[in-house]
């Protein structure tokens, strides 16, 4: 099982570690209240599985992430790529913006950013 491949429950509770990491167990869980609307027990069972997972650690109480947010997108963004779109990046984009228009700022941006990555 690949630690990196995380359900959407398992994202948002990572995203809220990633936030405010380190953070205490207990602010963990006020949180989670507050933006998942979770119980105690709940969030307990997640962090419990995400610490097994090798995403998190929780030690002494506090609660902060092994595995960066960019590592989980980027393994994400691959696996949805590779499954929806044959690993085509090119096939991905005209996809996505079939109906869709860009500023001239957004496509200048774009521009250097594929720039960036010619080898």
């Amino acid at each position: 099982m690949n630690k990196l491949n995380l359900c959407e429950s398992e994202y948002r509770f990572a995203c809220i570690v990633w936030e405010h990491e380190p953070l205490g167990s207990g602010d963990l869980v006020k949180h989670c209240h507050e933006k998942l609307g979770w119980k105690k027990s709940t969030t307990y069972t997640v962090l419990k599985k995400l610490c097994e997972k090798g995403v998190l650690k929780n030690e002494n109480a506090i609660v902060s992430a092994l595995v960066k947010r960019e590592q989980v997108q980027k393994f994400e963004s691959e696996q949805f790529l590779s499954k929806t779109f044959d690993g085509s990046l090119p096939q991905f984009i005209a996809s996505f913006m079939s109906d869709k228009k860009l500023s001239s700022a957004e496509a200048e941006e774009l521009k250097k950013l594929i720039d960036s990555f010619e080898g």
